[in-house]
Order: C-alpha cells, then sequence, then structure tokens
C-alpha cells in the first residue's frame, strides 16, 4: 500500500504561450496571487505576451500545483553572435507543493521546450526581484552582478541586449535594473532567510515600481575575457 504522506504524482504539461487557453491563463493568475501579495495581474499578462512556453504541473485530477514562464532563444550578443540564452520568466508553486524541487523542474521544461541545437556554452538569464530566487544563480562564479565587483563594459553591452530579448522598456547596464512601470510586480510569499550580503545587489531595486534585477550567468564556462 502507498505511503499516504507521500507528496502527489505531479506530470509537466508545456503550452506555448501564444496558444494558452483562457482556463488555463484563469488558473495561473490564481497561482501568481497565492504566491504574492498584491500581485499585479497586468504584469503576469504581459509576460505571457513576452515569453513563449508555459509548463504548469498538475495532479492526476487536474490540480495546478504550479507554473512557469521560458524559452530557449538565439541572440546574436556583443562580441558572440549566435549564442544560446535561457530566458527564465516567472516561476510560482503553490504552498502545498513547495519543497518538492518543483521551481527547477517547470522553468527546465519551458525553457528546453524549443530545440536550438547543441552549442558550445548557454547564457542563462532572470529577472529578479529577491535575493532567494537569485541565490542559485550567483552561486555560479560567471554570474553578473556580483557584490563589490564593477560591472565591465562588455558585460554592460550583454546586459543591454538580455534586457532587449526580454522585452524590457528600460534597463539600467550601470545597476543591472529593469526598471517597472510605476507599480508594484507583487510581493513573494518566501519562507526563506536571506543576508544583508545577498541584498546588497538590490539595493537599487524600487520594488515598489515594479523593478527588477538582471541577472546573468554562463554553463559550462564563460567566453575568455568575461570576468576581466
Amino acid at each position: 500500500m502507498p505511503d499516504s504522506t507521500e507528496p502527489p504524482a505531479l506530470a509537466i504539461r508545456v503550452v506555448e504561450t501564444a496558444s494558452v487557453r483562457d482556463v488555463d491563463v484563469a488558473r495561473v493568475k490564481a497561482a501568481f496571487a497565492e504566491n504574492y501579495r498584491e500581485a499585479n495581474l497586468a504584469y503576469l499578462e504581459k509576460s505571457l505576451g513576452k515569453l513563449a512556453y508555459l509548463a504548469m504541473a498538475e495532479t492526476e485530477d487536474g490540480t495546478l500545483a504550479g507554473f512557469a514562464l521560458g524559452e530557449m532563444r538565439i541572440v546574436d550578443l556583443p562580441r558572440l553572435p549566435g549564442t544560446a540564452v535561457r530566458l527564465a520568466g516567472l516561476c510560482c508553486v503553490s504552498m502545498a507543493f513547495r519543497r518538492q524541487h518543483l521551481f527547477g523542474k517547470l522553468e527546465v521544461a519551458a525553457i528546453s521546450a524549443r530545440d536550438v541545437g547543441q552549442h558550445e556554452r548557454l547564457l542563462s538569464a532572470g529577472r529578479m526581484a529577491h535575493p532567494g530566487s537569485f541565490r542559485g544563480m550567483a552561486s555560479n562564479p560567471t554570474a553578473v552582478p556580483r557584490r563589490g565587483v564593477p560591472l565591465t563594459p562588455w558585460q554592460k553591452e550583454v546586459g543591454i541586449a538580455v534586457a532587449e530579448a526580454y522585452g524590457t522598456a528600460v534597463f539600467d547596464p550601470e545597476t543591472f535594473v529593469c526598471h517597472g512601470t510605476g507599480v508594484p510586480i507583487g510581493f513573494p510569499v518566501i519562507d526563506l532567510q536571506t543576508t544583508e550580503e545577498e541584498w546588497e545587489v538590490f539595493k537599487p531595486v524600487d520594488r515598489l515600481k515594479g523593478d527588477s534585477l538582471l541577472g546573468i550567468a554562463w554553463a559550462p564556462t564563460a567566453p575568455e575575457g568575461w570576468l576581466e
């Protein structure tokens, strides 16, 4: 007999945002509202129009456990034409399904939905308003921005190109802040301890105005000269 304490089995389904059903949009909005205080649903709707894929984790009875937006795109970055860029978008997991590594699984599902072939290296990108979301990327030694480390001209140029790929209207390459529309995206409900050091790169981010921080990192290694 299966252990009744085991979490319910989940299936991940990926759809193109251009053809997502109204019923799924409504379910995604409900999950977003659960994960964010003062959730800005207009921001979510705009995000659905910017990234190509929506991944949804569902139970056997159709309950939505979480979702993620994202895509892989070939971008002509400064000095690096034809680079494969992972554009991670909004990701939410309902409270009852957290601590099952769903965030990563959903992001991978959305980002890997488009086959762009084999590449020597990949650039991962995300826009974040809380250091808890940036923690994993920040552990990569190639990640920028970094606390106490000035951005190089090349890093700034790449940041501008990635921000444009996201459709960011106003981007500050000196701080890597994606400026918002003047209203909050929402305030994530996260039970996670953070440090003053982790918040330092987020100091220029005004969450009341809907700002976020662009983070980028290379895998498996950075191109020559990236950290110089």
